[in-house]
């Protein structure tokens, strides 16, 4: 920069140009404005800002200094620039030292360790070594003692000098003690020194090398003195050792494994040493270590399992000379209402309906019945409603003859396909009965028809189903239906053993209040008599008390006879199969045994494997709401039956989740636990106790008794619709077209628009749509008519809209109106 520039003066370049503006106003005024629009000042630096600009540039890398700074402000920051250098180097230096000595302090552990690891080692070593040199002494004292012992004419040990010379050196520990006074030497002159029962504490020399200086039971010493005495009478050969056979399980202790070999514990704790093991008599170990220790001494190994405690369970087949006629079991099967339990009361003339809630059957009865004939039948009748799929199976299961009632007016329904699949699956024959032959509108030729599309071709078809006209009402065809049952049990040839254990399988199990776990037993084969042992499933008990159908107790029953049996520890699942074994322990054993196997497999089924599964379950969680509720039940069947419908009411969104299900009466357990959960507790067929009604009261918890499934399903199927989410339906209520926008001081672009379709509301949502694409929703700021604000704008009329923070308008455009609706959902 020369002189000559310096001198210049400030001001501004080509002065100021004018110009002229229009501005715009409201209903159509404008106004131009004359404007004068200037240049931004430029500042020219001081001459003496190029020296000190020329100084700051080596110091600054090269940088140029910005200007109107001074040279005392760039020394100033010149020396903090360097001060944060040198701070910087300081630290970067205090950082590697810090580092060098973790790294050395690192490599000083990683030493030390490896000379620890090493004098380990070497200690070891010496151990082994020392165990093996006392293990040689010990042999070598042994076979010293055998050729002394094998000598031809021993001298007595006191008068012989070198054989207390031995005892000396077989017993280094005692002479160096002093004990060696005239008691020791009795003692040795009558016992020998091993007797001594408190001679001290098991070192691990001595239990390496043999030495025999511990506490010994009192098998040991009995065997101490038997070999004593048989020395003594001349017969020095020792015993031949017994081999046995040893039942090892999947895992056992060292204790019981000695026991069962009859060796001693110290020996086996030696000997699995010796195998590189270190276990104490307490630990338990696996099968295949205690298999070499039960061959390393000698004896056979049988392997067994947990699950061979059921092998007490016999399984034998009857002799044919042993079985005997026994009477046929029938189920009575068919659709709801379609007149099962009529029927059978036809049969036993009495009245089981009147009895029942609703007229509907829940439970699994049994019964017998006696024909004129002097034929003894025993039913089975289960309920039809769909909620009990698992009653008509295990109805199906234990069952001779199917009886289908259909009714004529009514035809093949749902549940009657139902069970003709579960007789189909068990294999058993079936006999259909065309119930309610007596009304108008009976058609029994349709009934055939319906079923020949379920491959059930009856007589009157040309097929081999056994079809009988009835009427539960008048008592028509109930001697043919009778008949046709005897027939068919003769084809049946049906026979059981009597004279054996019995076995039998659960129809049906309750808590009852007075008489405790009650389980209806339909025995297939065998006598159950009172007193037998009996484990059924997870339960097991003592025949206190046998009660047949007509709530009699009998003393006995036998084959196809049902039951109800008292005297179990709990309340059996239906289905389960009732064994007698010969005593209570064994029953204990095997109800431990399914417990635990249950629990095992109830946890495997509820624990996921791998994190995925982990993490979309809880996806899956997030996303459904829940109903939860406690159910108890009067019995088995009915709990089970409520539990799998409930399972399937809800959808994608919500769901029923039964937290817990139990037969008996609603307990002060079940109130807190429905209080900790928050929900509430259905009762079917039971009542609350005084102590649980109280709790309930207290804290808040509702009690729903019910009596008929139906209702159950219903009420919690609509409880379960309250926590769906409402369905939002919108309604289009009218179309607006813009034709001009304006811009409006405060309020932004107006749209001028005419109302095509519908009314516009300023309560309603918006679109506004572009070439027919919507690109904003959202809700209006104002809508007016001429000047006023208005709530709604008719068809045909013009009106003023603005749209709440959105002002992306232009001609043309269209505005859709909609109003939301919300509508409460249900589950189907």
């Amino acid at each position: 920069m020369s002189d000559n520039d310096g001198k210049k003066t400030l001001g501004l370049r080509g002065g100021a140009r004018s110009g002229n503006v229009k501005q715009s106003f409201s209903h159509g005024r404008t106004k131009n404005v004359v404007v004068e629009t200037k240049r931004k000042r430029v500042v020219v630096p001081k001459p003496g800002a190029a020296g000190a600009k020329g100084a700051a540039g080596p110091a600054g890398g090269g940088g140029k200094r910005p200007a109107g700074i001074s040279d005392a402000e760039m020394e100033r920051r010149l020396k903090a620039l360097q001060a944060a250098k040198a701070r910087e180097a300081e630290e970067t230096a205090k950082r590697e030292a810090e580092e060098k000595a973790r790294a050395e302090a690192r490599e000083r552990q990683r030493a030390e360790k490896e000379q620890k690891e090493r004098e380990q080692r070497e200690a070891e070593e010496r151990a082994r070594k020392k165990a093996e040199d006392e293990e040689r002494k010990a042999k070598e004292a042994a076979e010293a003692a055998k050729r002394a012992a094998a000598a031809p004419a021993p001298a007595p040990a006191r008068d012989d000098a070198p054989n207390r010379g031995k005892a000396k050196e077989a017993a280094p520990r005692r002479d160096d003690r002093g004990n060696n006074n005239d008691r020791n030497d009795r003692n040795q002159r009558g016992r020998g020194r091993d007797d001594n029962r408190r001679s001290g504490k098991l070192t691990l020399n001595q239990a390496l090398g043999g030495d025999g200086n511990r506490g010994r039971s009192m098998a040991a010493m009995k065997r101490k003195q038997e070999r004593a005495r048989q020395k003594a009478m001349g017969g020095t050969q020792q015993r031949e050792k017994v081999v046995r056979d040893v039942q090892l399980p999947e895992a056992i202790t060292v204790a019981e494994l000695a026991n069962r070999m009859a060796e001693r514990v110290a020996d086996v704790v030696k000997a699995l040493m010796t195998n590189g093991i270190m276990a104490t008599q307490n630990q338990t170990i696996d099968q295949d270590t205690a298999e070499l220790i039960i061959e390393e001494f000698g004896h056979k190994v049988t392997r067994v399992s947990d699950a061979d405690v059921e092998d007490v369970i016999q399984q034998v087949e009857d002799k044919e000379e042993d079985l005997q006629g026994r009477p046929p079991v029938i189920t009575i099967m068919g659709h709801v209402d379609h007149g099962k339990t009529s029927l059978l009361d036809a049969i036993r003339n009495a009245k089981v309906t009147a009895g029942e809630a609703g007229g509907i059957t829940q439970h699994i009865g049994a019964y017998q019945v006696k024909t004129d004939g002097g034929t003894v039948l025993s039913f089975l009748d289960t309920p039809g409603h769909a909620a009990f799929t698992s009653m008509r199976s295990r109805g199906a299961q234990v069952t001779d003859i199917v009886v289908l009632v259909v009714a004529a007016d009514d035809a093949v329904m749902p549940q009657t396909v139902e069970a003709i699949n579960h007789a189909k699956a068990a294999q058993v024959p079936m006999i259909v009965a065309i119930n309610k032959i007596d009304k108008p509108t009976a058609n029994p030729t349709k009934v055939r028809t319906d079923l020949l599309q379920h491959e059930v071709v009856v007589e009157q078809m040309s097929g081999e189903v056994q079809d009988v006209e009835v009427s539960a009402h008048t008592g028509q065809g109930l001697d043919e239906l009778l008949e046709a049952i005897a027939l068919q049990a003769e084809i049946l040839e049906l026979k059981a053993n009597p004279d054996r254990n019995a076995e039998g399988a659960v129809i049906e199990a309750q808590l009852d209040v007075g008489r405790g776990p009650v389980a209806t037993v339909l025995v297939q084969n065998g006598t159950l008599r009172t007193g037998d042992i009996f484990v059924v499933g997870e339960q097991y008990g003592k025949v206190r008390a046998l009660i047949n159908d007509k709530g009699e107790r009998v003393k006995e029953a036998g084959p196809s006879v049902p039951v109800e049996v008292l005297g179990l520890n709990g309340t059996p699942e239906a289905g389960d199969v009732l064994n007698v074994v010969e005593t209570d322990a064994q029953a204990r054993e095997i109800a431990e045994y399914r417990a635990n196997l249950a629990k095992e497999k109830r946890a495997a089924a509820g624990a996921a494997t791998t994190l995925e599964q982990l993490m979309q379950k809880a996806k899956e969680d997030e996303n459904v709401s829940e109903l939860p509720v406690l159910v108890k039940a009067d019995v088995q069947g009915s709990s089970e039956a409520i539990v799998q419908a409930l399972e399937k009411v809800g959808n994608d969104e919500v769901r029923v989740r039964v937290l817990h299900s139990g037969v008996g009466a609603i307990t002060e357990t079940d109130v807190g636990l429905a209080e900790a959960s928050g929900c509430p507790v259905i009762g079917f067929n039971v009542r609350a106790n005084a102590s649980a009604r109280n709790a309930a009261n207290q804290k808040g918890v509702e009690i729903r008794y019910y009596s008929v499934i139906y209702d159950l399903v219903d009420d919690v199927k609509a409880a379960a619709s309250g926590l769906l989410e409402a369905e939002i339906r919108e309604n289009f209520i009218g179309y607006a077209s813009i034709k001009e926008v304006f811009k409006v001081t405060g309020v932004g672009k107006v749209a001028g628009c005419i109302v095509t379709e519908g009314v516009a509301r300023r309560s309603a949502g918006v679109r506004l749509l572009r070439d027919n694409v919507v690109i904003h929703e959202g809700t209006l700021k104002t809508l007016k008519r001429f000047k006023d604000e208005v709530a709604e704008v008719q068809s045909g009329q013009e009106c003023g809209m603005a749209f709440e923070n959105y002002d992306d308008i232009r001609a043309d455009d269209v505005i859709e109106i909609f109003e939301r609706e919300e509508i409460e959902r249900t589950l189907d």
